[in-house]
């Protein structure tokens, strides 16, 4: 099923946090920066009332979320064994009945399950934001080609802090003192 076009609806934007697991970031490039930023984001989403949903590959063996990374409430967990969350059915039909547009995409490894998930989501009518510096894997060279294959089918690369600035969209909001604490910590 594809989402509706675009114009057609307001925007609405859904951050998926992808498989931010024990296991799986013990390798990973650039890991403390990468998680400092994806816990920015976090933060300013739940501050922001905006929807949060995380993917966990294959808890069994890959552990479950980093406990630090869990947001405070209302979230939607998905387990996966694809390495796509396109694939899922459950996701896809929580995210057309919360009307979602954008998916604003971070986590691990990038050259795996957000490629594999973002193209998914790309194929499927919706925008996607790839967080660059709120995501990594094992290797520099996987990471860097992975941006760039997502950018060519049509993803926007951007920042953690460049996100959570267009999301609040004004100084004047009154959440805005408390955006600004987290982006500066």
């Amino acid at each position: 099923m594809t989402h509706p076009i675009k114009s057609e609806l307001p925007i609405k934007n859904a951050l998926l946090l992808i498989d931010i697991q024990e296991k799986i970031i013990n390798t990973i490039n650039n890991k403390d920066s990468i998680i400092k930023n994806i816990h920015k984001l976090i933060s300013s989403y739940q501050i922001l009332d905006e929807n949060i949903f995380i993917s966990e590959q294959n808890p069994n063996k890959l552990g479950k979320t980093l406990p630090k990374i869990l947001p405070n409430e209302d979230f939607t967990k998905i387990l996966k064994m694809d390495f796509s969350l396109a694939r899922s059915q459950n996701l896809i039909e929580k995210l057309e009945n919360k009307n979602i547009t954008n998916l604003i995409i971070c986590g691990f490894e990038t050259h795996i399950c957000i490629q594999q998930s973002a193209l998914g989501f790309l194929k499927q009518g919706y925008e996607v934001l790839l967080i660059s510096d709120a995501m990594g894997s094992r290797n520099k060279l996987d990471h860097e080609i992975a941006l760039q294959r997502m950018l060519y089918k049509g993803a926007i690369i951007t920042t953690t802090e460049s996100i959570i600035f267009e999301i609040c969209k004004t100084s004047d909001r009154k959440e805005f003192k408390q955006i600004r604490t987290i982006i500066k910590n």
